[in-house]
């Protein structure tokens, strides 16, 4: 991709009302009556920023938008309880009010849990869904009794680490570690598949919010935050096209594996494995953005 085409969110940032909180967002490209808007929806850490690559293609086709969740990026940071169930109810809210139609909604990671909450439980303001690496649980699958053993061992390791990291203490000193430049690149190096993608820029797009008032208290309320909707749950609500893209040479999950749990769960869905790693809208932007495009023309315009 020419690098003079990549959009800086800088350039077309707005903010938005919402509950008292600045909600900072970008806006491109022009609207048409033939293809819906695109909201995008960035993963834990990240920002509007990290979807220039896909804004500079994107708004040739469609109205695009990105949006910096309640506790991330240049978006207020409030001493709140963060979880799914309060970004699903910024992102309907940010549709009906600033986009004012049904969207496709595409996220990464932590906000593609979110656009899957939008569009399990508010299937009105939603036109499509795309997953690129989702997190989110499902819900638990019946087990043998020595995987039973096994969990319930790891479940106890993690609650006591949960519990050490519930301590304003402890999750401070941790984020003062993580948020350090160079631990930036390293834990974007070891989730990206091509170290090259990595860049100063990259780095510093995520170094930047860490610094703000509040970003401590919103990194530490991760280890608090209350169980939402089980990704299962959201699917069998679900009623609009799903696409799920996946970079398969993601560190932190099995792809292979929670494909299959999507298709046991929703029939209305493609899917396609990409040559990267847990970013792939960043690291294959082309292809991401190619694969939205035809996905969208076939499974919602032509549907």
């Amino acid at each position: 991709m020419d690098v003079n085409q990549v959009v800086s969110a800088r350039e077309l940032g707005n903010y938005w009302q919402w509950r008292g909180q600045n909600i900072y967002y970008v806006e491109a490209g022009e609207e048409t009556s033939d293809y819906p808007p695109i909201l995008l929806i960035h993963g834990f850490g990240a920002s509007t920023d990290h979807w220039r690559k896909n804004i500079a293609e994107l708004q040739a086709d469609f109205k695009v938008f990105a949006i910096d969740l309640l506790g991330f990026g240049r978006s207020s940071k409030p001493d709140w309880v963060y979880s799914g169930q309060l970004w699903q109810e910024q992102l309907s809210e940010f549709i009906q009010e600033v986009i004012g139609k049904p969207a496709v909604l595409v996220g990464n990671s932590l906000g593609g849990y979110a656009a899957l909450c939008v569009g399990g439980n508010c299937p009105q303001w939603s036109r499509g869904v795309v997953l690129l690496n989702s997190a989110g649980p499902f819900s638990d699958q019946e087990t043998n009794q020595q995987t039973l053993q096994s969990l319930t061992l790891k479940q106890k390791f993690q609650k006591a680490i949960r519990s050490i990291l519930l301590q304003p203490w402890s999750s401070w000193l941790l984020f003062q570690y993580v948020r350090r430049k160079s631990m930036i690149r390293k834990t974007l190096e070891k989730v990206y598949f091509d170290s090259s993608a990595v860049t100063d820029q990259l780095v510093e797009d995520i170094y930047r919010p860490s610094c703000d008032r509040g970003a401590a208290k919103v990194f530490a309320s991760v280890f608090k935050s209350p169980r939402g909707d089980k990704v299962d749950e959201l699917l069998q609500r679900l009623e609009v096209p799903l696409l799920l893209l996946w970079g398969e040479k993601d560190p932190w999950m099995d792809t292979k594996a929670r494909s299959r749990k999507f298709h046991q769960h929703y029939d209305i869905l493609s899917e396609h494995f990409l040559n990267a790693g847990h970013c792939p809208h960043d690291e294959v932007p082309q292809q991401v953005n190619t694969l939205i495009k035809d996905w969208i023309n076939q499974a919602i315009i032509k549907r």
